[in-house]
């Protein structure tokens, strides 16, 4: 009797599990702000991102995201180093289920740029995380971005200058064991995207997008509508 209520309950919890799994095909949409503010005569300075995301575009959040981070740039270096903090609230996919889970995190990054074939821009960032996770043991992430930028005419992003985007990022866990017996495997999740975007001036642009990403249990496409801004 014992093992047939054990069995029950494992099959019971399976299907809760699966039932609150995004529904891998419904678009989803993330709205994102990014700013840049150097402080002047100075080689240091802030930066970071707001992001709402959503599962199916609005009304069913999956995440709130609110990080920044003081930045320095080494004279004459084409490097930015960044030491940040980031706020993360995740919810549950369903309307009427949410129940945020929330994180602290603490990151450390490094990212610089770089030209090829005189107009195919080229960023790099990588990017260190000390994560505090509810009701999870202490964790660590490495990430690295690559983000394409291709001006449609010319070889900057200029004002008025039309440009196509695109990125790949790579998380890997440094850790597996999570706790109360749970573990994650090594690779996180990985993210591609392809956008196009526009610079409205030679301090603000907006990007319109689409995005994959794919963890181990799931694969999702999300819409990404967002704009860039340095000081």
């Amino acid at each position: 009797m014992k093992k047939i209520s054990s069995l029950l309950a494992g099959i019971l919890c399976s299907l809760i599990g699966f039932a609150q799994g995004p529904d891998e095909n419904q678009l989803g949409a993330w709205y994102m702000y990014f700013y840049n503010a150097p402080f002047k005569e100075s080689n240091w300075g802030i930066q970071g991102d707001f992001q709402y995301r959503d599962w199916r575009g609005l009304g069913d959040r999956e995440q709130l995201l609110l990080r920044t981070g003081l930045t320095y740039r080494p004279k004459d270096g084409n490097i930015m180093f960044t030491l940040g903090y980031a706020n993360i609230s995740t919810g549950q996919f369903g309307d009427e289920i949410d129940n945020p889970v929330v994180e602290n995190r603490i990151y450390q990054e490094a990212m610089f740029s770089n030209t090829v074939l005189k107009r195919v821009l080229l960023t790099h960032r990588f990017r260190y995380e000390q994560r505090w996770v509810e009701d999870q043991d202490f964790r660590t992430r490495f990430r690295y971005n690559i983000f394409v930028n291709i001006p449609f005419e010319g070889k900057t992003l200029d004002k008025g200058t039309p440009y196509f985007a695109f990125y790949n990022e790579l998380f890997i866990n440094g850790e597996r064991d999570i706790g109360n017996g749970r573990r994650v495997q090594f690779f996180d999740r990985n993210r591609t995207y392809f956008g196009l975007g526009y610079a409205v001036s030679d301090t603000i642009r907006f990007q319109l997008g689409w995005m994959r990403q794919t963890t181990v249990d799931w694969q999702k496409g999300q819409l990404q509508f967002s704009m860039h801004h340095t000081f």
